[in-house]
Formats: structure tokens, C-alpha cells, sequence
């Protein structure tokens, strides 16, 4: 077997040959970051450094892929030497001489052990050979009322890679924020996607969100529902002066326009659903007018109940 073209992937991670599979991980993420497509753009050594360095993690990070090119270079320096380094004493016998070159080796490694592995070490570029492998990597991210409200800035841990993601005010459930090119990354090949954030808000115990609307159930007591009153209230946008008419009835919704959610083009509004609130107890001069009301009511409440009850 010829040994041009040997790569002593222990040396281009930068490790030892007794690294634990976590040095393995750490070197491969530091030179990956460091020698990435996307900080050097139209750097073909960069570019190749990068697939050498996928290629190098491809091999140690397997456990049976490991072992072989352990053996392998147990071969390779005996070839050299006439010394065995005993990278990995177990099968050590094993015979290369049916390889004619490194790439030989290298090609039966990875078709025996791995079907992804064969496709990145193929030469046959994605040109000639067009993959369906969708690269994009999705991030479900929950926001606060407020944080939709207000828009914010947050910083995501996504695939050991610190992203900050800017959050525009009014987002709704559902949006994506696309960031480009922070998505998964093919082994071998420095090709990226991107990152698909999917915005999905909190539930707050007032404020209830549909679209760019917010929704709120406001107590108020009896003696508003009837006679009506001018109050001041809260809202998302800070506290508000409400008026709400008299002969107003519970359930009935009273809308501040423009109050909602705001985007870049459009206003949600704000609509508060009136909730008549009686007090656990009640004082005697309430209790007295309460008598009163009684006595010169006019209205019976269930004379059409009655009517279609019967029916």
C-alpha cells in the first residue's frame, strides 16, 4: 500500500492520542468556529481547512471508525520505522496491503461504518450529485406578554453557538424569525442552513393575546354596571381612563382603539370584558338600598326564562 496522502487526524484536531472523546468534541467545535465558511468567505484554504477538520471529527468521534484508524496507524508506522506505536493493541494483525493509498482506506472506513460518511468523502460534487438534506435547525422560543409587546433582544444557546436574536415588537404566536446561516452544518462539506425561530407568548394572568388584540376581563361592581362611571384602569400601555356607560350589562366588551399590539405596519386594540364582581359581604346600608331596589324594581327577570321553559 502506498502511504501518500496519510492524514494523522489526532495532530490536525490538535489532540493527543489518548484524548477523551470530550477533547475530541472541544478541539473540533474550537476549530470549527475558527476556520467557518461563513468568517471567511471565497477562502478556499479556509474552506479546505474546514472539511479537513469534519473529516478529522468524522473518524474520532466514531468509537468502530476510531479503532480502525488506530490499527491503521499502528500499519503506517511500522511502514516507516519498523515500530509498532500500538495505538490499539486489539487486532492489531489486521492487513492493509490490499489498499492501494490512504483514500482507498479511507473509503472502505467510512462505506463500512457509515452511509452519511460515504456521501461526504465522495468526489463527486453536490453539483453533479444534488442532495435533499435540509439543513435548517429549529428553535421553539417562548416570549413574555411584554417582550411582545415591547420587542427584545435575546441571547440563544443553539448548537454550542451563542446567537442574539432580536425580537420585533408585536410578533404573534406563531412567527418565524429566520437567521440565516446559524443552522445545522454538513459534515465535510461547510455547508449551512439557517435557523428558524418559532415565537410562541407566555400566558398572563390579565392580559390574554389573539393576533395583534388584547383581551382583558375587568371587575366592576354593581352599582357601575348601572349607573355608569369614569375610572381609571390598567392597560399594556400603561394606565388608562376608561368610561363606561350606564345600563352597560356583564360580558359586555368596551374596545380602546390602538391600544393592542403594535407591529411595523398595523395597531391591535384593546377590549376589556366588563365582569360584575359582588363582595363576599355585604354592609347593612348596602344591604337597606338593596331592600329598596327590591321594593320598586320593575323588571322580573325571568318572565321570559319562564316562557321558554315551558315550551
Amino acid at each position: 500500500m502506498a502511504l501518500d496522502g496519510f492524514k494523522d487526524y489526532f495532530k490536525i484536531l490538535g489532540i493527543s492520542r489518548n484524548a477523551s472523546d470530550e477533547d475530541i468534541k472541544s478541539a473540533f467545535r474550537k476549530l470549527a468556529r475558527k476556520f467557518h465558511p461563513d468568517l471567511h468567505p471565497h477562502d478556499e484554504r479556509a474552506e479546505s481547512k474546514f472539511k479537513e477538520i469534519n473529516e478529522a471529527y468524522e473518524i474520532l468521534s466514531d468509537e468502530d471508525k476510531k479503532k480502525s484508524y488506530e490499527q491503521f496507524l499502528n500499519y503506517w508506522f511500522k511502514n516507516i520505522d519498523g515500530k509498532s506505536r500500538d495505538f490499539h493493541r486489539e487486532n492489531d494483525d489486521q492487513s492493509f496491503d490490499e489498499y492501494l493509498n490512504f483514500d482507498d482506506f479511507l473509503s472502505d472506513l467510512i462505506g463500512r461504518f457509515s452511509e452519511v460518511g460515504k456521501e461526504i468523502y465522495s468526489n463527486i460534487s453536490s453539483d453533479k450529485n444534488p442532495q435533499s438534506l435540509n439543513l435548517n435547525a429549529e428553535f421553539n422560543l417562548q416570549i413574555s406578554f411584554f417582550e411582545a409587546l415591547n420587542g427584545a433582544k435575546k441571547n440563544l444557546l443553539v448548537n454550542d453557538e451563542r446567537i442574539e436574536v432580536e425580537i420585533p415588537k408585536g410578533i404573534e404566536t406563531g412567527s418565524k424569525i429566520r437567521i440565516k446561516n446559524k443552522g445545522n452544518i454538513q459534515s465535510g462539506k461547510g455547508k449551512r442552513g439557517d435557523l428558524l425561530i418559532e415565537i410562541s407568548i407566555k400566558s398572563h394572568p390579565i392580559w390574554k393575546v389573539k393576533g395583534l388584540d388584547v383581551y382583558a376581563d375587568l371587575p366592576i361592581s354593581l352599582d357601575e354596571l348601572a349607573l355608569g362611571t369614569n375610572t381609571w384602569v390598567a392597560s399594556p400601555r400603561g394606565d388608562k381612563y376608561l368610561s363606561i356607560p350606564s345600563g352597560s350589562l356583564p360580558d359586555q366588551q368596551i374596545r380602546l382603539k390602538g391600544q393592542g399590539l403594535h407591529n411595523l405596519d398595523t395597531q391591535g386594540d384593546l377590549f376589556f370584558t366588563l365582569k360584575l364582581k359582588l363582595p363576599e359581604s355585604w354592609s347593612d346600608d348596602e344591604l337597606r338600598l338593596i331592600e329598596k331596589l327590591r321594593s320598586v324594581r320593575i323588571d322580573e327577570p325571568r318572565s321570559s326564562w319562564f316562557d321558554q321553559a315551558r315550551t
